[in-house]
């Protein structure tokens, strides 16, 4: 359904741009100048002038030489010699060097490239991803203990410091009455 109004809509304006280049002009037929037909007989008429030219026949088969030497690089290849090649290479021999012992490397650890732990890793890595999820909830249940473990803690002090105020109070309070009573306290 959807398709069906998109090329409605590109014919409608398809058809507005044709009314726009030909205005009300009309074939020898009586229906109105359409641009694809005019297109394709442009390009049969073109087809077939240049099959019956021998010349176009032999520019059409030279086009990829033509192609070659419009390449940028071809001039290059042209224009720079030799020697100044031989040079390029020397000026990059340690690049290259470090790029053979990397390369060699590489082809030394293809074995464990191609072994079952690295087929494997996308079957380790379903299992990895429900470890994470059972990680990150034990941390958040972790992170929780914690909490109630420091309230906890924060409790025990308030009361040992209480109790400890109390007993300071208390001893306080004895050696008051025992001042009064006239008791000797022995230290």
């Amino acid at each position: 359904m959807d398709k069906t109004i998109e090329i409605d809509n590109l014919e409608m304006r398809l058809q507005a741009m044709e009314n726009r280049i030909y205005g009300e002009r009309r074939t020898r037929g009586g229906k109105p100048v359409k641009c694809a037909e005019s297109l394709t007989r442009i390009q049969a008429a073109l087809g077939n002038t240049a099959n019956k030219r021998e010349r176009v026949k032999i520019l059409h088969k030279k086009i990829e030489d033509l192609l070659k030497y419009l390449d940028p690089q071809f001039t290059d290849h042209i224009t720079v010699p030799d020697a100044m090649k031989l040079e390029f290479i020397l000026a990059e021999e340690d690049f290259l060097v470090s790029q053979a012992a990397l390369l060699e490397q590489v082809s030394n650890l293809q074995p464990l490239l191609d072994s079952n732990y690295i087929r494997d890793v996308p079957e380790h890595a379903t299992k990895l991803q429900r470890l994470s999820q059972i990680h990150i909830k034990e941390q958040d249940q972790t992170e929780a203990q914690s909490l109630e473990v420091r309230k906890l803690f924060e409790e025990y002090n308030k009361m040992m410091f209480l109790l400890s105020k109390q007993f300071t109070q208390w001893d306080e309070s004895l050696r008051k009455v025992e001042e009064a009573k006239g008791i000797r306290q022995v230290e």
